[in-house]
Parts: structure tokens; C-alpha cells; sequence
């Protein structure tokens, strides 16, 4: 069978090209088809200000920004659009504008004679969200669906007319009631929700349509757009589709915020999808445009070499629903050195430390120092380099002295590891080219055997070669703790791997052999430091590139462990690892924020409520608490949050638990320390151990 994994409609599943689609054209910016990926990001100011906005809009664009977006709340705000674009011909300043449109379809017809492009939601352009549950026969639906598409029939037909384009972007907080009691709160839902709206498009000939579905949930977002990719295709097959514009709304800011994001477009970049980006951080929208350029750079670079890569892949296709709908991986339970992996554990987070066998004295108390800077959070297992078991003990001996205990496990060296291997109650990791014997594969078991070593593959071997090591690496055997591939292969590779160890499920218990993910990050550098791209110690390059190749792997269910190689220091990469591991919703291990970016709706100064209300709750591991500025997508993009902040006025907050309203009109300048009594009185707070954190 055929490895491409076109048998499945997935396209190309192992080594996916883009995506075809149509040129929609945005002023003097062109959007699909062989055109780079497009940058975006929006204006956080009051749209009245018109200068305000416009200097914005120029930072924006200087900053590299191609596509800007405004919000149009009111019929007022859509016609002064017409005075910030004059404004900006003013200054020779030609960046598209689009006009961001909730609720009020008189304000889209204003903008579509104004900007290059309209932004609609389907969940709020016709319908308000009371979350209320209805029971719909098919007439009734049909009824509803006619209503909405008359209703917004006049702005298809005007943006036609003015040869103005069109984003229907879908978000996962304000799907309809209608579509909410048909589909749930699914991905399926957003999907249908935005294909009710192109019927109109597609009735009245119009095709200038740009598509999002965001979610602040990176599963559901990756899902999301992979299904509607797949259902376009299913309308017209074979014909040039629709661009993406891609995104994760409210991923928040610093490190969160950009590992959210590079987890959800970047995995969608990496598999074809995504035409247009924008990164949505609860920062300066300018911040927003250098982070968006590096995951769109970083996609680029993959697509480059995949494409300089001319290997045929022996692998069988997975079922398409593993696509649309992944699940966590199934494997056997291992115990390594006492720490249990795969199974029903949680993802397990290891550090690769190479040298500490050299000195195992002097690299036990370099280790402890590092690590005694993590809060709440701990390195479960440290990869040592080579060497003997007696150091391995030394080594352990001096953490434990020092207040440390840790899983430790070593590297070997396969043509010396069935002479030297001795009793350890680790794991030793042995690299395993397509170049090594049968012979010396059978001798290592064997002496792994007797001794009751662990051993891990790690698979050195181009994508093509992948499936024939697999085949040849006896994973069936009761030693075999364990594969990963070196921290230099592709997600995609990764890919290989799982299919090749499904294909050997007969053998044996091949399929249920852990996954080791490996991730290499480089220290910061002079231009880094300069520029202030590093978050937490980490190069701003690196926490991006691990947050897609990683986060998109665990959100598709691949991975029992993490396992870094850093230079930029233990405790900073730790931590990033387990945010990454929760950006990806595979393990959750600190307060959860869910806040969006501010836009000219908000009408206090998000950045600065949302860095006080950290500042108070930072500590409550496992609490969801939404920051939202508005209304528009609060109530459901904060689903599964346990509590909510959400701008209602100026200077006014309205306060929820889970979906339910419980303080309406609070004061600004009480509403933390109200938030902070609620999550006393549902049994969620929990003291400081240590002072807040500056």
C-alpha cells in the first residue's frame, strides 16, 4: 500500500504539499495560490481615534505587517473608516485594510464601501447567542438557515460589486444557539456554520472568500481546519479551494501566547494549510507581527526541504478519522528507573545532559542548582552520556545528597554496548542506523536481557529509511522500552514511525512501544539578546520551533515523552516543555489564561488587567480564568474556563463562573479582588507558597 496517504483523503498525509487554492485578491495584496504566506495582526485602538489608529497602522505595517485589521462595532465606527483610510493615503501608506464586523450588518455594508475587506462572523452576523437549548425538526432548521442567508445576501452582493473581499471567520466562543443545538460545541459545528454562509456567496457567484476557524483550544483549531478543508475539497474536487487565514484566538501573551499560537498554525502550515496568518497575543499588536513571521518563515524552511527530498515511503495510510478526530497514541506501560511511562501517564519531560558523566560530582550540583529554580514543575528524567554504571551511581548518589531524585537513564554507543553493557535499572539509548546487523541487534538484546537493561532506539535514518529500520529493530522484544527518532527529524517523520510501528503490530507488542520526542534548543544569541526575543531564558527562534514540532505531535496524540538538549540552560527549558505540553492540552500543570487581544471593543487596558490578574492567581495549578474584553466571543470561547473576567463598559466587568453570570456592572477597580473571592468561595484558591512573582 501506498505511503503518500492520498487513499485516505488526506492529501499527502507523510509529505504534504500546500494546499491549492484561488487567489483572493486585498488591495494590493494577493492571498493563495503560489503567493508567500501573508501577515496580519489588528488595531487595539478606539476606532474613533482616528489618529491614533492610523499611527498604529503604520507601526504595523514598518513592522512588516501586510493586512490590518479594524474593528467596526457600530454604524459610527464603519463610517469613520472612510477617515482613517484617508488618512493614510495621506501618508503614502497603502496597507488593506479590514473591517472587523460583529453583530451588526448595517456597519458591514458601510464598511464593504470603505476597505479591501469585510470580516464576518457567522455566529453573530445574524443571530444572538442566548444559550439556549431548542430542539429544531428539519423545517424549522431550513427556516432559520433562510432567515440568516437573506440577512446576509445584501453584503455579498455589495462586496461583489465593489470587488471588495470577504474573511467568514468561524469562531469556536460564538457559534449560534442553532448551530450550538445541531452540532454541539464541535469542530463540525464551526464548519457548518461557515458553509451556510458560502452557499450564499457561492448562489450569488461571488468567490473572493478568505476562511478562519479559531479556537482558543489548539485541538479544536487544528481539527476545525482540517475538516473544512476536507469538506471544500468534498464540494469542488480536484478544483483550487479556498485560502486559510489561520490562527489560535486567545492564546494570551509571552510565552503562552506564542507557543499556543505556533502550536496551532504552525502544525497547520507544516501540513499545507494556512495561506494568511495572524498570531493573537494580549500584547502590543505590533509584538504580534515579528512572532507571526518567524512561524510563517519556519514553515517555509520545512516546505524547502521537504521538497529537496526524494525518498518513497512504504508505509500504510492511517484511518482518515485519525486525522480529523486524533486520539492519544496506545502504548504498553513502561517503568524506567523507576518512573512510570506511557500508558495512561501523563507525557513524562526529560533533560539530555551529555557531559555529567564526566564529572558526575561537579555536574550533580551544576543539575540541582539549575533545577531548585523550578516552581511547580520538576525534570522527571535526565539523559546522561556515555559511560559506566558506576558514575551513573555516583551521579545519582550526589543528586540525592543535594535533594534531587530523578529517573536516569545513559546513552551507549551500539557496537560496545552488548561488550559493556552492565546491570542498570535505567534505560540506555543506542543509536540505530539501517546500516547495523541483524547480528549486532539480536547481541544487544540478548546481553540487555540478561542484565535487565532497557534499551531505546533512537533511529537515525533518513524519512524513506524510517519503516525498514522499524522492521528490523525487534520491537516486540521485552526490552525494547522504547523509539524516537533524532532531534533533527521532521514532525512528518514522526509520522513514518507511528504508521511503521502500526504496520508491525503483529509482531509481537510493536505497536505499543512508547514514542520518545526529541527536541534540540540553542542558546540565545548576541542579536537575540539585543532584539529581546528571549522569553524565560529561551531564544524566542527556539520556543517556536519546539512549540510546533512538538505541539503538534502531542495534539495529535504522538509522544510519551519530551526529551531536550538545551544550551540555554535546564530549569528555562523544563518549563517551557510542560507550557508546550499545555498548550497542546496533553498535561496541565499551572493557572490556565485564556485572554484575548485587545481590540478598539475593549474598553479598559487588557495588557495591564490581564499582568494583575496573573499576578494574583499565577499559583492556582489547574484553574481556567478567562480575560476577555468584550463580549463577542467571552461566554463561549471561556466554555471550560472556571472563572471569567469580561469587559461589559467603561470601567464596568461582568464576573462568571464557568458560563454563569454572577456579578454584573463590578467596578474596574474591584473586580480582581471580586474575581479573587469567587474562586475562594468555590473551594479553588489556594495560598501562595512563595511571594508573586515580579
Amino acid at each position: 500500500m501506498s505511503g503518500s496517504g492520498r487513499e485516505a483523503g488526506l492529501g499527502n498525509y507523510f509529505r504534504p504539499e500546500r494546499r491549492a487554492t484561488r487567489v483572493v485578491r486585498v488591495g494590493d495584496v494577493e492571498i493563495g495560490g503560489d503567493h508567500p504566506i501573508r501577515i496580519q495582526s489588528m488595531t487595539n485602538t478606539d476606532t474613533m481615534d482616528t489618529a491614533g489608529t492610523v499611527e498604529q497602522t503604520i507601526r504595523l505595517a514598518n513592522a512588516g505587517c501586510e493586512i490590518v485589521r479594524v474593528t467596526a462595532p457600530s454604524i459610527r465606527d464603519a463610517e469613520n473608516l472612510r477617515e482613517i483610510r484617508k488618512a493614510l493615503t495621506a501618508q503614502n501608506v497603502r496597507v488593506p485594510l479590514v473591517a472587523d464586523i460583529h453583530f451588526t450588518p448595517n456597519a458591514a455594508m458601510i464598511a464593504a464601501e470603505v476597505v479591501e475587506k469585510v470580516r464576518i462572523n457567522p455566529g453573530n452576523y445574524a443571530d444572538k447567542k442566548k444559550f439556549e437549548i431548542r430542539e429544531y425538526d428539519d423545517s424549522q432548521y431550513d427556516a432559520e438557515i433562510e432567515r440568516v442567508h437573506e440577512r446576509f445576501r445584501p453584503l455579498v452582493k455589495r462586496c461583489k460589486t465593489n470587488g471588495v473581499a470577504m474573511r467568514i471567520g468561524t469562531n469556536h466562543g460564538s457559534l449560534s444557539d442553532r448551530i450550538m443545538n445541531r452540532f454541539g460545541d464541535t469542530a463540525e459545528g464551526m464548519v457548518e456554520s461557515a458553509l451556510e454562509f458560502l452557499d450564499v456567496c457561492e448562489d450569488e457567484n461571488y468567490y473572493d472568500v478568505v476562511f478562519s476557524m479559531k479556537a482558543s483550544n489548539t485541538q479544536v483549531a487544528i481539527q476545525a481546519y482540517r475538516l473544512l478543508a476536507s469538506r471544500l475539497e468534498a464540494r469542488a474536487p480536484g478544483e483550487p479551494s479556498y485560502p486559510f487565514h489561520v490562527g489560535v484566538t486567545e492564546a494570551g501573551d509571552a510565552e503562552d501566547g506564542r507557543i499556543k499560537s505556533a502550536i496551532g498554525i504552525g502544525s497547520l502550515l507544516e501540513d499545507g494549510l494556512g495561506d494568511t496568518i495572524r498570531v493573537s497575543l494580549t500584547e502590543d499588536p505590533v509584538r504580534e507581527v515579528p512572532v507571526a513571521r518567524g512561524i510563517a518563515a519556519r514553515a517555509e524552511s520545512v516546505t524547502t526541504q521537504r521538497l529537496a527530498a526524494d525518498e518513497k515511503l512504504d508505509v500504510p495510510a492511517p484511518p482518515a478519522a485519525r486525522y480529523f478526530a486524533p486520539m492519544r497514541r496506545a502504548t504498553q506501560e513502561q517503568a524506567w528507573d523507576g518512573l512510570t511511562v506511557g500508558g495512561e501517564t501523563p507525557v513524562r519531560v526529560e533533560m539530555e545532559v551529555p557531559d555529567a558523566l564526566a564529572d558526575p560530582v561537579a555536574a550533580a550540583a551544576r543539575v540541582a542548582t539549575d533545577l531548585s529554580a523550578l516552581r511547580d514543575v520538576a525534570c522527571e528524567s535526565l539523559l546522561l552520556g556515555g559511560g559506566p554504571a558506576s558514575k551513573v551511581e555516583v551521579f545519582r548518589r550526589e543528586l540525592a545528597m543535594l535533594g534531587l531524585e530523578v529517573a536516569l537513564s545513559r546513552r551507549g554507543e551500539l557496537d560496545r554496548a552488548a561488550a559493556e553493557m552492565d546491570a542498570s535499572p535505567g534505560r540506555i539509548v543506542l543509536p540505530l542506523a539501517n546500516d547495523v546487523s541483524d547480528a549486532s541487534i539480536a547481541a544487544v538484546l540478548d546481553r540487555a536481557s540478561e542484565v535487565g537493561t532497557l534499551v531505546e532506539w533512537e533511529i537515525d535514518a533518513p524519512g524513506g529509511q524510517i519503516a525498514e529500520v522499524v522492521r528490523r529493530a525487534n520491537v516486540g522484544h521485552e526490552q525494547v522500552s522504547a523509539l524516537s527518532l533524532t532531534a533533527s527529524a521532521s514532525l512528518h517523520d514522526h509520522r513514518v514511525l507511528v504508521a511503521a510501528l502500526e504496520s508491525t503490530q503483529d509482531k509481537g507488542a510493536a505497536g505499543g512501544v512508547p514514542i520518545v520526542l526529541r527536541q534540540a534548543i540553542g542558546k540565545p544569541s548576541a542579536a537575540s539578546e539585543v532584539a529581546g526575543l528571549e522569553l524565560g531564558g529561551v531564544p524566542e527562534a527556539g520556543l517556536l520551533d519546539a512549540s510546533v514540532r512538538l505541539g503538534g505531535l502531542l495534539c495529535d496524540g504522538v509522544g510519551d515523552v519530551v526529551s531536550l538538549r538545551s544550551e540555554a540552560g535546564l530549569a528555562p527549558v523544563v518549563d517551557v516543555a510542560y507550557r508546550i505540553l499545555q498548550g497542546a492540552r496533553q498535561r496541565t500543570t499551572r493557572t490556565e489564561y485564556i485572554s484575548c487581544p485587545s481590540c478598539g471593543r475593549t474598553l479598559f487596558d487588557l495588557e495591564e488587567i490581564t499582568a494583575r490578574i496573573k499576578a494574583r492567581t499565577d499559583h492556582l495549578k489547574g484553574v481556567k480564568i478567562a480575560v476577555m474584553g468584550c463580549i463577542v466571543n467571552g461566554p463561549g470561547e471561556m466554555a471550560d474556563a472556571d472563572f471569567g473576567y469580561v469587559g461589559s463598559g467603561v470601567g464596568q466587568v461582568t464576573l462568571y463562573v464557568g458560563q454563569d453570570v454572577v456579578a454584573r456592572a463590578v467596578p474596574e477597580a474591584e473586580a480582581t479582588d471580586r474575581l479573587v473571592d469567587l474562586i475562594r468561595e468555590h473551594g479553588q484558591w489556594v495560598d501562595r507558597a512563595e511571594p508573586a512573582r515580579a
